[in-house]
């Protein structure tokens, strides 16, 4: 009982250290707020604002930026606000679930290849090498070219090629940490390596997983936004950042708003993703100074 109260007491803490760490990071807390903000407007988006993202409208066709149309409207008279807003849920679920699988993916093997080695370790880092060989965005375009353009073909191909670098971070962590006196300890009261792996080497290696996984959401938007551009991700009429960039192209002389206002929604997004990315870096870091 006194050993949890003990290990509470220590998380706690942690958390309040990682917290003010980051916090006194004002880009990072910037970054921090435009994603909230992001998060907030994509769930709330039917509430936000009066317009659907598929509403047409012949007469107020190429409208620039006005009282009525804040960001002004498309080819097809479609409030361009509104579709930035539904795109950004395209966004952020394909960020969140392709990094999530190759999060899941990476930090299997590092774990597995670090603790045990051997043989297994030279298999799963060869494979790796094997890997990172290929140019993992023609690769996805190859793939996607073959199959039929879908959300979720996008979000499964952009996680099975980013899955790489985690596995590197976690297999160097684990190196690190297998020899630890607290794993020792764990070996000695005949823990099993199943438990050893997952519940005393995982939580004390997770730190770059959550810094890249951060980073490598925005990645994922640039990727994303990419292959819409190039008309193999998400297909119209889903609003997608990407796609509004490939319709706006068209009209880029006397309508610049169709592809200024989605570029910088994927600009800012972004940013927002590497600042707190780099923020967290900064906070998980033992070695800065509070």
């Amino acid at each position: 009982m006194l050993n949890r109260q003990l290990r509470q007491i220590d998380t706690s803490y942690f958390y309040r250290v990682i917290w003010k760490r980051f916090r006194s990071n004002r880009f990072a807390i910037c970054g921090a707020m435009v994603v909230i903000t992001l998060f907030i407007l994509s769930f709330l988006a039917p509430y936000v604002t009066p317009y659907s993202p598929d509403d047409l409208d012949a007469y107020h066709v190429l409208l620039p930026p006005s009282s009525a149309h804040w960001l002004g409207t498309d080819e097809l008279g479609r409030d361009v606000l509104t579709r930035i807003i539904y795109g950004a849920r395209i966004s952020l679920k394909v960020g969140f679930v392709s990094v999530g699988i190759a999060a899941a993916i990476g930090t299997v093997a590092g774990l597995f290849a670090g603790y045990y080695g051997g043989w297994i370790d030279q298999l799963l880092m060869r494979f790796v090498d094997i890997m990172l060989c290929f140019p993992t965005f023609f690769l996805m375009l190859a793939v996607i070219a073959m199959l039929e353009p879908s959300i979720w073909y996008i979000m499964i191909i952009i996680g099975l090629t980013g899955w790489m670098g985690v596995a590197r971070l976690i297999r160097a962590e684990v190196l690190t940490l297998r020899e630890r006196d607290f794993v020792l300890a764990a070996r000695s009261i005949g823990a099993s390596d199943t438990r050893i792996i997952f519940l005393h080497i995982l939580p004390n290696a997770i730190s770059p997983v959550i810094v890249t996984a951060t980073l490598g959401v925005a990645g994922a938007i640039l990727t994303e936004s990419a292959l819409s551009f190039l008309g193999i991700g998400v297909q119209p009429p889903v609003p997608s950042w990407g796609n509004m960039l490939t319709s706006g192209k068209d009209y880029l002389e006397f309508a610049w708003w169709l592809s200024l206002f989605p570029g910088l929604a994927i600009l800012i997004t972004v940013i927002a993703y590497n600042l707190v990315g780099e923020g967290l870096r900064d906070a998980l870091d033992p070695r800065t100074q509070i």
